[in-house]
């Protein structure tokens, strides 16, 4: 079984940065997909941002400009750079990992935007 950890959340306040970091068990560099996705208590698992093993990267439109995704095959992380938070932006935040049909996810961490 492929354990996610997650870190780097917390509570900060709006237009505060704050970056995520999800360190699979297994390693990245061999065409592993990596997503972070959010979640509010009562609805569903929203997708935020991917990077395939290629660098490429897509994001949702409601993150575009503020996140950015990134991977580091050598340190077998993935990162996820909040900027310009809102309190939208509040939720469980979560860490996949694909290798080809193989996925797995994080525990998920918190993250707060209040003031």
């Amino acid at each position: 079984q492929v354990q996610l950890v997650e870190s780097g959340g917390g509570l900060v306040q709006p237009g505060a940065s704050l970056t995520l970091s999800c360190a699979p068990s297994r390693t990245i560099a061999s065409a592993a997909t990596m997503a972070w996705y959010r979640q509010v208590p009562g609805k569903q698992r929203d997708f935020l941002a991917q990077i395939m093993s290629n660098g490429s990267k897509t994001y949702v439109d409601a993150v575009k400009g503020r996140f950015t995704i990134s991977r580091d095959n050598v340190k077998n992380t993935v990162s996820l750079q909040m900027n310009s938070l809102k309190p939208e932006d509040s939720a469980v935040y979560y860490c996949r990992a694909r290798w080809g049909k193989e996925a797995y996810w994080g525990q998920g961490t918190q993250v707060t935007v209040s003031s």
